[in-house]
């Protein structure tokens, strides 16, 4: 199944860290990166104040059921030094599942879609880059929705899509 996944860091090497997030998430089993969009700069949305993030959205085949692919994303988090010590805080890496096919989760643990997907300029942009006619569970389609006014603010192109090679899943 297709899922959707928003790559953050803005800490360290940001952009060495969000290429190897892409080759940790392929090392996973079960789970195989299909694409990337460009990397975007992006201000940081929320928290304290903190350095300008790297973002990249992937769509990332799974055959994993959704809590298990939430704690694939949470070990290569931690395995590139994601410390969870202040709420919305500076890090090294952030991995959100964004969409998981037509999926609709409401679990203490996850959301799907997650819930500020729509109002983030960092993953609206990316998933219109992948996939500009993405239709959202319920049959929407992203190009269709009244965004907000700072839905697509605050992000600028940084760099070329991420390497990807996925050979499983």
């Amino acid at each position: 199944m297709d899922a959707y996944l928003g790559i953050g860091s803005n800490l360290g090497d940001r952009l060495g860290i969000l290429q190897a997030a892409v080759n940790a998430l392929n090392a996973e089993v079960g789970v195989a990166v299909a694409a990337s969009s460009r990397v975007w700069e992006t201000d940081p949305v929320g928290g304290p104040p903190q350095p300008d993030f790297l973002n990249a959205v992937l769509r990332v085949r799974t055959v994993l059921e959704p809590m298990a692919f939430l704690e694939a994303c949470q070990r290569v988090e931690a395995a590139l030094g994601r410390v969870r010590d202040v709420p919305w805080g500076p890090r090294t890496l952030d991995i959100d599942i964004e969409l998981i096919g037509a999926l609709v989760l409401d679990e203490p643990a996850l959301t799907i879609p997650h819930p500020l997907m729509t109002q983030r300029a960092f993953v609206v942009l990316p998933l219109l880059e992948l996939d500009p006619d993405l239709v959202l569970p319920g049959g929407s389609r992203l190009v269709d929705l009244a965004l907000g006014p700072d839905a697509l603010e605050g992000a600028r192109p940084f760099a070329p899509p991420l390497r990807v090679s996925a050979v499983h899943a």
